[in-house]
């Protein structure tokens, strides 16, 4: 892929601290920090935030610095990959009574599914005995809603893990925590490490290992941090690996379903596409085809105008209390589908602000669980189900973007932009074509839409390709939903200002926000937070004594804790006065700085 110039920086990336000073917000992991280069993301116009998120994600490829962070491209990583990708081999090799699983939470687990639901395809393709499996904390309705509260529980964590690979004599299971930090996967790790014998347990996240959660699990005896440190032990004689290079905070502080996931599909797309090779695996193969993720990442952006312009376009969607719909094809739909589930727990949106459709629904999907559509709503995910469904709702005022390649039937994307466009001329297209095989319908398709953003890629191998388009699409899903929530006011300087408080990480995680917030002390802020959580002036014994998760079980029926709790924090109102303020000035960001200013 031809090197892609790289825009200018912003004029005040210049000035910035660096995020890996000792001195910069030094009690917080990395995964925690809020990013320098976007300390003013939510006064920024489109063009700007853009570009943010790409200096944002450029960091994931930094050469390895004179400080403690091991990097993505650093001879340590790349040789850990290596190692793993030769066990995944082994799998391969002999599968009948081998596994390899994936799990996670949120995002996390997502991208789970979504990898073992690829390769396993690829398997397929190539006449092998499919080999991978995946598990998300909450089952497949997580895939679309958020679940937090089994985040928080390492017993279920382990017997999913078990229930998974039951029978199997080998397992390697490939856990992933952005943050070092989920109760769900610390308790599979440490499965993993007490039956050596079937179980070989690779941690992937983005902090260094002394910066693991180290607070103790309601329930059992360990800690993250302590599972880390047993796996720290076994890696010196590659009974366990840790993959856990720094990428840098997060654009949207804690947001790890950007970086955090992209990085999480380059890492183990290069270790199970290094494992399918019939060439050695070698330190060179591997980092070359890091570089080509590297490389995808400026091509997206090089379209940064373009992505500029759609993120105003859902943006305006989303002030004007419209919708934004992502009709997409084959895996490109599938992240259409994770990254409007995501949007909920961010930004506290509501599940119809943005929704994701793909051709072919569950079938597309095929998760273990099969149609959850009886569920409820937000888990019609059907191009059927939005014909049926949205379509007769659609406006002007709402906005829709096509997600396709030219691998995909271009006839039936015309078909659907015209029913589309017969509704509304807000319809929009992100389409991905090899060099010298533009498809003559496309025209057409261009013609319909307000604006066509064209991927050109130059020749690759089919399954790479695939990777590169994969992530190019994903890169610019997180930028137009995190941009159009910015212009809705769901962000306060870059910090989730909105999020959903439903497991203990994120009731940590909105506790310290206030606390840098409003300057008041950890006391004060958590008796706020329950206070908004309970919808009371005075926090009874009751309350005061309940647990944890009786505290974020409660939090995940309410709406607007964290703003709630940051009003009557700053004005010292009452939690209905603080409602009237935040009903009368929606866009949180503004009504917390009426209450700065007022106090």
């Amino acid at each position: 892929m031809a090197a892609v110039a790289k825009p200018d920086r912003i004029d005040t990336f210049s000035t910035i601290h660096n995020w890996e000073s000792a001195d910069y917000e030094p009690t917080l992991p990395v995964s925690e920090k809020s990013n320098p280069l976007t300390r003013h993301i939510d006064r920024a116009p489109a063009s700007s935030i853009v570009k943010m998120l790409q200096a944002c994600d450029a960091e994931m490829f930094l050469e390895k610095s004179q400080t403690q962070y091991q990097r993505l491209l650093s001879e340590e990583m790349v040789k850990t990959l290596m190692e793993v990708a030769e066990r995944v081999r082994l799998i391969l090799k002999d599968p009948q009574d081998s596994l390899v699983v994936l799990s996670g939470c949120g995002t996390s687990g997502r991208l789970a599914f979504f990898m073992a639901s690829g390769f396993n395809r690829e398997l397929q393709r190539l006449n092998y005995a499919p080999v991978y499996s995946y598990v998300i904390a909450g089952g497949d309705r997580a895939l679309f809603s958020s679940q937090e509260a089994p985040e928080d529980d390492p017993t279920l964590g382990a017997l999913r893990l078990k229930k998974v690979s039951e029978g199997k004599k080998r397992v390697l299971f490939v856990g992933v925590s952005c943050g070092l930090s989920a109760p769900f996967v610390a308790g599979q790790l440490d499965f993993c490490l007490r039956h050596p014998d079937v179980y070989t347990p690779v941690l992937v996240g983005f902090n260094p290992a002394h910066q693991a959660r180290n607070e103790p699990i309601p329930g059992c005896t360990l800690t993250f941090h302590s599972v880390v440190t047993r796996m720290e032990e076994l890696a010196k004689t590659q009974k366990a690996f840790l993959i856990n290079p720094g990428l840098g905070p997060e654009a949207i502080s804690g947001s790890s379903r950007m970086k955090g996931g992209s990085a999480t599909k380059i890492l183990l797309e290069v270790v199970f596409s290094a494992s399918f090779s019939r060439t050695p695996v070698t330190f060179n193969l591997i980092l070359q085809h890091m570089r080509s993720y590297e490389k995808a990442l400026d091509f997206t952006y090089s379209h940064s105008q373009e992505i500029a312009a759609l993120m105003e376009a859902a943006g305006r969607s989303l002030q004007c209390g419209r919708q934004v719909c992502y009709l997409g094809w084959g895996s490109l739909g599938l992240l259409g589908l994770i990254d409007a589930s995501e949007c909920k727990p961010t930004f506290g949106a509501d599940h119809e602000d943005i929704r994701g459709f793909v051709s072919g629904g569950y079938k597309e999907l095929g998760n273990n669980e099969g149609d959850l559509t009886l569920m409820g709503p937000e888990f019609s995910i059907s191009h059927d189900d939005f014909l049926d469904g949205v379509l007769p709702r659609l406006t002007d005022d709402d906005t829709v973007l096509l997600l396709y390649s030219d691998s995909d039937d271009i006839d039936k994307v015309a078909k659907l932009a015209h029913r589309v466009r017969e509704k509304t001329s807000n319809i929009h297209a992100a389409y991905h074509q090899t060099a010298g095989d533009a498809a003559a319908k496309q025209d057409d398709i261009n013609k319909l839409c307000s604006s066509t953003i064209i991927f050109t890629w130059p020749q690759e191998t089919p399954e790479r390709l695939q990777h590169l388009r994969e992530l190019s699409t994903k890169l610019l899903l997180n930028a137009v939903s995190t941009g159009a929530h910015i212009f809705k006011g769901k962000v306060f300087k870059n910090y989730m200002i909105d999020l959903q408080v439903t497991n203990s990480k994120l009731y940590r995680r909105a506790a310290r926000l206030m606390q840098k917030l409003s300057g008041h002390s950890e006391s004060e802020c958590e008796e706020a937070l329950l206070k908004a959580i309970y919808q009371v002036d005075k926090l009874s014994e009751d309350i005061a004594t309940c647990s944890l998760e009786t505290h974020t079980h409660t939090a995940g029926k309410a709406k607007k804790v964290v703003p709630l709790a940051l009003v009557c924090l700053l004005s010292g109102c009452s939690i209905k006065e603080a409602e009237s303020r935040l009903e009368q000035q929606p866009i949180v960001r503004k009504a917390v700085e009426a209450c700065l200013k007022s106090s």
